[in-house]
């Protein structure tokens, strides 16, 4: 029986994806794979769609008609997964950031140890961060700190997107009230988990910076994620 589906979120991504895709395949453990592409130029679809014929029943895409945030295109991933009835749900980037391996690794986490969300986290073990300077390092692991402050979570990577959900998850939190679209997107979705007190548990991995293609980090998304936990948190003490 096929119970797990990575999402792929794509825009610009033709050097990756390819390989990425054969990569997921080749492990071990059947995982299909569900790349949902923003219209990229460079017509990362167009090569999905070729590799669609080798993989058939296993490799589906959802083509959008513009680039819209990554938060919204994993709820679309999300609504595509669970009305195709996937147990487990993964969050993966395609530019080899998150090793394919580690999938394998989250999926214990969730189907053996009663995970209901595992997180592939870069700073449960220390810093576990290769090719980035030291600026970003400190950026991102600031960034934790801060959220785990604001929120009072104890996730270690609460930014991390590399993630296992169950599809109970996914099935209890309103997908259609996730409010943000960029790296914030994976703070909201552990919150409002976090607030159902939903079973997640950090798995270590090594998160490597991608080699080909271009980051997706911006200004406006590091602001969003600033200013948005503090909304975030002061709107759930007001539902309480």
């Amino acid at each position: 029986m096929k119970d797990a589906i990575v999402i792929i979120p794509t825009y610009n991504e033709i050097e990756n994806i390819e390989s990425i895709i054969n990569s997921v395949f080749s492990l071990p453990k059947a995982f299909d794979i569900l790349v949902v592409d923003d219209n990229s130029p460079d017509l990362t679809g167009e090569a999905v769609k070729s590799l669609q014929k080798e993989y058939p029943n296993r490799l589906f895409l959802e083509s959008r008609t513009e680039k819209s945030g990554l938060g919204t295109a994993y709820i679309h991933g999300f609504k595509w997964c669970l009305k195709n009835n996937y147990p487990y749900v993964f969050e993966m980037d395609a530019d080899f950031s998150h090793n394919p391996k580690d999938l394998i690794k989250l999926y214990n986490a969730c189907h053996f140890k009663q995970a209901d969300i595992a997180i592939g986290s870069r700073y449960i073990k220390g810093v576990n961060v290769v090719n980035w300077p030291l600026g970003r390092i400190i950026l991102s692991y600031g960034a934790s700190l801060y959220v785990k402050f604001v929120t009072g979570m104890k996730i270690k990577d609460p930014t991390a997107g590399f993630v296992c959900y169950k599809s109970i998850v996914l099935e209890t939190l309103n997908l259609d009230e996730i409010k943000f679209v960029g790296y914030a997107f994976q703070i909201e979705m552990k919150f409002k988990a976090y607030l159902k007190q939903f079973v997640i548990k950090e798995v270590p991995i090594i998160f490597t910076d991608r080699v080909k293609g271009e980051s997706k980090l911006s200004s406006g998304i590091i602001s969003e994620a600033i200013f948005g936990v503090i909304k975030m948190r002061l709107n759930s003490l007001f539902q309480k």
